[in-house]
């Protein structure tokens, strides 16, 4: 086939579920063009296999935390198993069932690379470098994702550093890492390093805490806890330099080359790999944008969409879903989004209304839920109270010592862990929540709930917290109000 009713270009998890929402429950056909793998980063590259490396570090460090377990352990982990169940949860980079997925959806794969060519055209380069037409009838959405920032750091990108992909898929443990940034991908794979037995791991963060855009405590409280273990943290400093002579490109998850010396602050230091967690770029390069008058220079390179996923400055048969229009880069977003725009495109091909199709205070990421899968981890839905104030919210700060709840002192000893609920007094509702701790990703979905739902903390007093339950943090942050 060359024509279908809705071509999307990338096979990510946002894609994905634009495709399938496009044409379910009909008969129209959607193909997904992709010149990696079907699944995407978050498959392959990020959230599973980070997930699936930061598990036994978390187990073990519970266990180590639980009298009449910890006396059982010995000896350290095992890197081959671990890296094995790894591989298992990527399928050895094998995508035949997420393609078996797609064709059971009834959307098409269509492999090789894609530039917009103008009016609901793509043009499609295979692998032998052969080109040819694909047609849309109805729409064409953007689903490229991002890659991976090198900053223009002296002899950086000369070092051949690791980038997330690799270090996810490393297949051997450095012994001297240098972590170079200060954000959820640094602070994870900050932990699954030491975690997994590198000797020395330093975290550098050019901002003045990690985290940064977390409430205070959190960027704190990650840094000592980091540093209890035996990270060391350099916060408001940037890397000036990096030398590493003789590097050879071994493939990805591999040692590069020799040590790197580097240059940070006023130190300097050997190590033997890089890994650079240092933001995110769309992928918007070579995608022939130009042809169609769209111009993301001044976004830096994000398509910015609409409140139905339509490019702003497009044509109408064009959307943006995922990290490519910038709005939250988070895989469980992008789905959000791909959901969105796939029952818009499905009302415009059928003729419905489409107002009542579009992002939940979509102009406003206040609703956003992200969790650090760090340690500790973090979970945060919202705005911080310092963003509340410079909005002028007349707000109340509440907070916490989640390890004064029974329930987390049943979960381990010392346990060691905040809440923080951010409250508009005006309309007695939430805007924003903040839980740092072991554990504490699932205590999220209840805030992010209350969010959404602009739920009251009058009637919050009345969702009662099961005991002993971590959740009963929810109990002891209200009568903190009194």
């Amino acid at each position: 086939m060359s024509t279908w009713d809705v071509i999307v270009i990338g096979a990510g998890a946002a894609g994905e579920n634009a495709a399938q929402y496009a044409i379910q429950n009909s008969e129209r056909t959607a193909a997904l063009v992709e010149h990696e793998l079907v699944g995407g980063e978050c498959s392959y590259w990020a959230c599973m296999p980070s997930k699936v490396l930061l598990r036994p570090v978390e187990l073990l460090d519970d266990a180590r935390a639980v009298p009449g377990v910890s006396q059982m352990l010995s000896g350290s982990l095992d890197l081959e198993a671990v890296f094995e169940r790894r591989d298992t949860f990527t399928h050895h980079h094998d995508d035949s069932s997420q393609v078996k997925w797609a064709r059971g959806a009834g959307i098409d794969i269509v492999r090789g690379r894609a530039r917009l060519a103008g009016e609901k055209t793509v043009e499609l380069t295979e692998a032998d470098g052969s080109t040819r037409t694909l047609k849309a009838r109805h729409a064409v959405v953007v689903a490229t994702g991002s890659t991976a920032t090198v900053p223009p750091v002296d002899g950086l990108r000369e070092a051949r550093p690791w980038t997330s992909r690799d270090v996810t898929n490393m297949r051997e443990l450095p012994d001297r890492v240098l972590v170079v940034g200060g954000g959820v991908v640094a602070c994870e794979s900050t932990t699954w390093l030491h975690g997994l037995g590198a000797r020395e791991v330093t975290i550098v963060e050019i901002a003045p805490s990690l985290l940064s855009g977390q409430e205070p405590f959190v960027g704190e409280t990650m840094a000592e806890q980091f540093a209890e273990r035996g990270i060391e943290v350099l916060v408001d400093t940037k890397v000036e330099s990096v030398q590493r002579p003789g590097v050879q490109d071994t493939g990805i998850g591999r040692i590069h080359g020799g040590p790197a010396t580097i240059t940070a602050g006023e130190k300097t230091f050997e190590v033997d790999e890089i890994v650079v967690a240092a933001g995110r770029t769309p992928v918007t390069d070579d995608l022939g944008l130009e042809r169609l008058g769209v111009d993301v220079s001044k976004s830096d390179g994000y398509l910015t969409t609409d409140d139905h996923m339509a490019v702003a400055a497009g044509p109408d048969w064009l959307y943006a879903v995922g990290d490519v229009n910038g709005r939250a880069l988070l895989t469980h977003m992008g789905k959000y989004q791909g959901r969105i725009t796939g029952d818009v495109i499905a009302a415009r091909a059928e003729g419905r209304p489409i107002e009542g199709l579009r992002m939940r205070d979509v102009a406003d990421p206040d609703i956003v839920p992200a969790v650090v899968f760090s340690q500790p981890q973090v979970a945060a839905v919202g705005i911080t109270e310092a963003t509340a104030r410079e909005r002028g919210i007349d707000v109340q700060a509440l907070e916490y010592d989640i390890g004064s709840v029974a329930g987390a002192s049943v979960l381990r000893d010392g346990y060691s862990g905040k809440a923080k609920l951010v409250v508009d007094r005006a309309t007695d509702t939430l805007v924003g929540a903040t839980f740092l701790g072991p554990d504490v990703a699932e205590l999220l979905h209840a805030a992010t709930i209350a969010i959404v739902g602009k739920v009251t903390l009058e009637t919050l007093w009345h969702a009662v917290p099961s005991y002993p339950t971590v959740s009963e943090i929810w109990l002891r942050l209200l009568e903190a109000r009194n």
